[in-house]
């Protein structure tokens, strides 16, 4: 494929209220994956108050405290519908922990409070007591072996009979109840999983690269990278006691 000409426009939601963890590394990955490929980026960091680019990619949220949730609430809800539009017209999407909840129908505090989410994926996210924290091993039918780190005391739960992005074989996953991690819908993912995701995961960095290239420019094929790096981090990690 001639990438010369090819460019893709990634649009980061929060980058100061949701980036907990070192999930800029995710853009970094995509950002990196694209440049080995002769592909230019240009990343659009989203904060309240902005306009939206015109041409959007690949969107990309990451998680924040629940105090960084209440202040992008109402910015986010006056957003969610472009969001909707966006996830519903294909665009890829990977959102994390606290985004990955506040793209569900809400988020229930421990405290009560309601945190409203803009219902992208049908789930809703209700705080525990306790935090879910440590390495996690995920086998997806997709993407095959997936692995990360959580720390979250919500426990996400599917309203209707969804896709999750994997099951759970080592860690807790979306409620540490029901084996799933994640949820995947058209051309988007959410997901618990930090460390960041996408440098320990190809797969996934490139699935997102490859659908926005389709959806931008027709049938595309991304060459093959060297990711012998990847793959020992991606051992690391899946080899790491809970």
């Amino acid at each position: 494929m001639n990438n010369a000409k090819k460019s893709l426009t990634i649009l980061h939601l929060y980058p100061r209220e949701m980036n907990l963890y070192g999930d800029h590394g995710n853009i970094l990955a995509l950002q990196k994956r694209c440049h080995w490929r002769g592909i230019k980026t240009t990343v659009f960091e989203y904060e309240p108050q902005k306009k939206l680019p015109k041409e959007i990619d690949i969107i990309f949220g990451g998680g924040g405290q629940d105090s960084g949730q209440s202040v992008i609430q109402d910015d986010f809800l006056k957003l969610g519908e472009k969001l909707k539009k966006l996830v519903e017209d294909g665009v890829p999407t990977l959102v994390v922990c606290g985004l990955y909840q506040l793209f569900g129908n809400f988020f229930k505090t421990l405290d009560g409070e309601i945190i409203k989410g803009i219902s992208v994926f049908n789930v809703k996210t209700l705080g525990g007591n306790e935090r879910l924290i440590g390495n996690v091993v995920v086998e997806s039918s997709q993407f095959g072996k997936i692995v990360g780190y959580e720390n979250h005391s919500g426990r996400t739960f599917f309203e209707v009979d969804l896709q999750p992005l994997g099951d759970v074989k080592k860690g807790a996953g979306n409620n540490g109840e029901d084996f799933e991690e994640g949820v995947r819908y058209k051309n988007a993912i959410g997901t618990y999983l930090h460390g960041p995701i996408l440098p320990k995961n190809p797969k996934i960095a490139d699935f997102l690269i490859e659908t926005a290239l389709t959806r931008k420019y027709g049938m595309t094929k991304l060459s093959k990278l060297n990711d012998d790096l990847e793959k020992q981090a991606h051992l690391s990690s899946s080899s790491r006691p809970r």
